[in-house]
């Protein structure tokens, strides 16, 4: 089975999880684009719905749905979204596509976040994806510095603004053993917004997609 077909078939599953009355977050990416397009099976049971990206919203809008804003709604019942890689804790690098803040915002704001992927994004150790950094531009040669005394390779990501309007730094080189304490301490530079290391916020429930089943699995304590 191709990995598309594997996204398809984690997207479709994950709807067996979504209950009566959810007030539902919806994250971005590939899976996620997949898992939109399968929602309105399930609209029955959606009471609210909110979204990580512009391009989700859009998308959302253009398969019957109303996009509100999580200042309207409060907490979410489940927040669901892919991954760049996941390790066996449920701790994530996420941010490829570049809405790792307003993900960040939406998985922790959620009673339950569900991570679906295809079983190549689980990896033993978290950092072979480079790590996205969200900036306000006028620290990032500052900040480029300081990830640079942690041991990475930050690279400027070309011609990208976020959907808040900064910059965005992809650090490549970096293992990481410890994605509690990295997160606390990238997130503690001066001119950083988030970085994409979700261990704090990590997943509740995983769902990867191998050739022959979806394995459902909890993060290990």
């Amino acid at each position: 089975m191709d990995q598309n077909s594997k996204k398809r078939k984690v997207a479709e599953s994950v709807l067996d999880l979504i209950e009566n009355a959810e007030i539902l977050g919806i994250g971005s990416g590939s899976t996620v684009n997949i898992l939109i397009e399968y929602l309105p099976k399930v609209k029955n049971k959606i009471q609210d719905i909110v979204s990580s990206s512009v391009k989700s919203t859009e998308l959302l809008k253009a398969n019957g749905f109303d996009v509100n804003e999580l200042r309207a709604v409060g907490k979410l019942s489940k927040y669901i979204d892919g991954a760049d890689e996941v390790n066996k804790y449920l701790h994530m690098i996420k941010g490829g596509g570049g809405a790792l803040t307003r993900e960040k915002i939406l998985a922790h704001n959620s009673e339950k976040f569900i991570c679906i992927v295809d079983e190549s994004k689980k990896v033993d150790t978290l950092g072979k994806f480079p790590l996205p950094v969200e900036v306000i531009p006028l620290a990032q040669s500052a900040i480029a510095l300081e990830l640079i005394k942690i041991g990475g390779r930050p690279v400027l990501r070309e011609g990208f603004t976020s959907d808040n309007g900064n910059i965005i730094l992809d650090v490549h080189n970096l293992e990481i053993s410890q994605p509690l304490a990295l997160e606390a301490k990238i997130n503690n530079i001066p001119g950083v917004i988030t970085n994409g290391i979700f261990a704090m916020d990590h997943a509740h429930l995983l769902l990867s997609a191998g050739d022959n089943q979806v394995e459902i699995t909890e993060p290990i304590v």
